[in-house]
């Protein structure tokens, strides 16, 4: 819940000029499930259980997102929130993938 209002608030200080649909935001999405994917498999690997290889995965995953946020913001002035939005989706998505494997 704590998550979604988190998400929700960030959305909406999203700038006018900052498309919802675009061929960055499937990149931020895909990347997203990329590093969530590889990080919750090194977490696995190393003997976490499955909610804490999850946890770690999307801690990592959203860093990750912002961490490239800040460095857009620093090098050309714009900060996506709804970027992070579509990072926040591509680990949703694997975490749900991620569920239903053994």
């Amino acid at each position: 819940m704590i998550k979604t209002v988190a998400l929700a608030s960030l959305l909406a200080l999203a700038p006018g000029r900052d498309p919802w649909f675009g061929a960055d935001k499937v990149k931020h999405a895909l990347v997203s499930a990329f590093v969530h994917s590889v990080t919750f498999s090194a977490a696995r690997a190393a003997g976490f259980e499955r909610p804490i290889a999850q946890g770690a995965a999307a801690s990592v995953t959203l860093g990750v997102g912002f961490w490239k946020e800040r460095r857009d913001k620093a090098t050309t002035g714009r900060f996506s929130a709804r970027d992070l939005g579509w990072d926040a989706a591509g680990s949703l998505a694997a975490a749900a993938i991620l569920n239903g494997t053994r």
